[in-house]
């Protein structure tokens, strides 16, 4: 059971209703029924990620982030949306495993999830070594940044799934 009220598309009000009619006309799924309470937040997340859609990381690049980031954070939530998204995105139900567990086979891609693990295991401290690794894969500062901010909103939707206790409205996703 959901700890915050879930604002039904139907009943919204105020700006909650214009982004239900807006942005989430078709994606009125339980993270954002219960994110909408505030709608400044709920804005914010939507307006970071469009923002992040026209960076220098793909579609398929960020999906790897958010699927590693998921998963290392244990929330079942987000594996299982980002997992239909990483299909959706290009990626292989393959890759979309090795993502979760940080390892993959695509060696661009490998270079994406290993920074990724770096920055999540030592809090951002990074070291020279572990950025010169990803700038030689093939990534730019730009990459660099975007992987931060991608973290950081994956982190926000995670925990906003932990306190709320979320119900899954996504298929389960695969064992790995």
């Amino acid at each position: 059971m959901t700890r915050l009220n879930n604002v039904d598309p139907a009943t919204a009000q105020g700006r909650a209703k214009e982004i239900y009619e807006g942005p989430l006309a078709s994606k009125h799924v339980n993270i954002f029924k219960a994110m909408i309470n505030s709608p400044a937040a709920l804005d914010m997340f939507l307006a970071a990620n469009a923002a992040l859609a026209k960076g220098s990381l793909t579609e398929p690049q960020r999906q790897v982030i958010w699927l590693l980031v998921s998963q290392a954070n244990g929330c079942d939530y987000c594996v299982r949306a980002h997992v239909g998204l990483a299909k959706k995105a290009g990626l292989t139900e393959e890759q979309t495993s090795e993502a979760r567990r940080g390892s993959m086979t695509d060696p661009k891609l490998n270079a994406l999830a290993q920074f990724t693990q770096a920055v999540l295991d030592t809090k951002g401290t990074v070291s020279d070594e572990q950025i010169d690794t990803f700038r030689a894969a093939g990534y730019t500062d730009a990459d660099i940044v975007e992987v931060i901010a991608v973290i950081s909103m994956n982190v926000f939707t995670n925990y906003f799934n932990h306190v709320n206790r979320t119900v899954n409205d996504f298929p389960p996703a695969p064992d790995i």
